[in-house]
């Protein structure tokens, strides 16, 4: 038990730590339970989990506020799930560095999943030189994507390869408005989603049979993969 993940489960709901804990056991986890936000603060410092699942309605404090205070300390990718629905929430708590937000009530496989793909981006390995997502693949050495067996790359102008190396070094992560246009045209515009509803429709022209991998999220962002 002593090497397997430890997962802090911060949540209020003492079923869904039922649920969760023989889930996460059941998957190679070793689960920590932590019913109020001064509960998790205290597991966060003391235990070193390898990933947070974040509930947002805990007693004592709201999740929000949570996140920044959790993030200041601990290196661990914080996943939030919340049954709040209203796209500004979900905005707010990936503004604020959560790795990914994920509604209640929730499947289980897309749960494990999504765990998977956040401890893989925080496992502190040499960021790889080539990122493959399904049939694509992205040489960033060389600044060029192809598709699997076609020896031509795609034509993409410097900032649709931004977009894309941006997107899919995020893979599986929705990242918002504001994140990809800080990231790709600074800072000065985070305002500008227009710029951003431009190149997202040429990129998935340019991507054709896997355009599909470009998910919009409904007034929040895009997540790649």
């Amino acid at each position: 038990m002593n090497d397997r993940p430890r997962i802090l489960v911060i949540d209020d709901e003492p079923q869904i730590h039922r649920f969760l804990g023989l889930a996460l056991e059941a998957a190679g986890y070793a689960p920590l339970k932590a019913l109020t936000a001064a509960e998790g603060l205290k597991l966060a410092a003391e235990r070193a989990p390898a990933l947070i699942l974040l509930d947002l309605g805990l007693p004592d404090q709201d999740g929000q506020a949570l996140v920044p205070r959790l993030l200041g300390f601990c290196a661990a990718p914080v996943l939030v799930l919340s049954a709040r629905d209203r796209e500004a929430e979900k905005v707010q708590a990936l503004d604020a560095g959560a790795d990914d937000y994920i509604q209640k009530p929730f499947a289980l496989g897309e749960l494990l999943a999504r765990m998977r793909a956040a401890l893989r981006r925080h496992s502190g390995q040499p960021a790889a030189a080539v990122l493959r997502v399904d049939r694509l693949e992205i040489d960033l050495a060389r600044r060029l994507a192809r598709m699997d067996g076609e020896a031509e790359a795609l034509k993409l102008t410097p900032r649709e390869w931004e977009l894309l190396v941006t997107l899919a070094r995020g893979e599986g992560r929705v990242l918002t408005h504001r994140q990809l246009l800080s990231a790709v045209w600074g800072p000065a515009h985070v305002e500008d989603a227009q710029y951003l509803r431009v190149y997202v429709g040429q990129l998935r022209q340019k991507l054709g049979p896997v355009a599909a991998l470009l998910r919009t999220e409904p007034g929040v962002g895009y997540r790649f993969g």
